[in-house]
């Protein structure tokens, strides 16, 4: 026997192009917008000392604000190196009963990496007709539930009322809800859920709304028992996952909260025009509550508009999916990066 046969192997999770040259970037969900000014302000003024030493292994300042600003006892948050670890580190945690995961089988494709690197059986229900969860598919016997909501590439939300039935209906495993994209629904979060049921988990991130996507800060709240339970296994791999200077930034962030508001407002009122601009030119989509929109266009095919943009250095997300391959998911950018996308289009179309 070679050395290949007990390696184990994955196909791992295609993250969005990050292209060196100088393109308008569309493709990968990041905030236009520069992060909070005080968080800028501390990478001139970090203390030399604190890179010297070993960051705080509790992340106790920015746990105790995160804690505060979503109005949880800080024994229930969970903080780690952007929501891919702290989703990670969940299944890794929570599904371990041999029986399968349950998530969509349109919805963020890491989970299915994560799922195989673990060796978790998984099943993906398929969405309905209009690209939403059918709840009765996620109530009968499994191993956990992991559900992205807002959806992506959809970027469809559901409902609280979706998500406490399938709370009620699965009292005995862990229910993931994945908010990377909350801030931009203008809806109600599950983080209000978290104290009615113990089984809840809610994840969100700074990598979208809070514009840090180059920082990696993600966290986790729960029932204190779950918090409890993905520290350990935490720290069993590595005391020491946020750095010093993350949580520093980190904390700031949260702490200015006009900032967040004005940039998340501004994304939203954008993606609305996004909305109407594009379906003046005929593209069809689901009504987004994320900050990018899934996009077909009914007469043209989706890998030719997706290659026509980058010819002329608009990066866009395509996906070669059977169910989803004549869509197109083009983030939310500037008032500026979106006239030029629109432009674009209309030249597109007409040649």
């Amino acid at each position: 026997m070679g050395l290949e046969a007990n390696i184990r192997h994955v196909t791992p999770y295609v993250p969005g192009e990050q292209p060196r040259q100088k393109v308008i970037k569309l493709n990968t969900n990041e905030n236009p917008y520069p992060p909070a000014p005080g968080a800028m302000e501390m990478l001139h003024q970090m203390d030399p000392e604190k890179l010297r030493m070993y960051p705080d292994p509790e992340i106790k300042m920015l746990t105790e604000c995160l804690a505060s600003r979503y109005q949880v006892r800080p024994e229930q948050v969970f903080v780690g190196v952007g929501s891919d670890d702290v989703l990670a580190m969940s299944f890794l945690t929570f599904f371990n009963s041999g029986k399968p995961v349950l998530f969509p089988d349109i919805t963020y494709s890491f989970y299915k990496v994560w799922a195989e690197l673990y060796r978790v059986p998984y099943t993906c229900p398929s969405l309905d007709g209009t690209m939403h969860i059918r709840a009765e598919d996620y109530c009968g016997e499994n191993g956990g539930i992991i559900l992205a909501n807002p959806n992506a590439p959809t970027g469809l939300y559901e409902s609280l009322d979706v998500i406490e039935k399938i709370l009620k209906e699965n009292p005995g495993v862990v229910v993931i809800v994945d908010e990377a994209y909350i801030d931009f629904a203008g809806k109600p979060s599950a983080v209000s859920l978290v104290d009615r049921y113990e089984n809840l988990l809610v994840t969100q991130t700074f990598s979208k709304s809070r514009s840090m996507a180059g920082v990696r800060i993600g966290f986790a709240i729960g029932n204190e028992r779950l918090i409890r339970w993905l520290l350990d296994v935490k720290y069993s791999f590595n005391s020491y996952t946020l750095s010093a200077l993350a949580i520093l930034c980190g904390t700031k962030a949260v702490e200015d909260e006009t900032y967040f508001q004005k940039t998340t407002s501004q994304i939203i009122a954008t993606r609305e025009r996004t909305k109407r601009r594009m379906a003046a030119l005929g593209f069809e989509f689901p009504d987004s509550s994320a900050n990018f929109l899934f996009a077909r266009h009914p007469k043209y095919d989706g890998e030719v508009l997706f290659q026509a943009l980058r010819q002329r250095q608009i990066y866009v997300r395509h996906w070669n999916q059977s169910k989803i391959r004549e869509y197109l998911r083009i983030t939310i950018g500037t008032e500026e990066e979106m006239e030029t996308l629109y432009e674009a289009l209309e030249e597109i179309l007409k040649s």
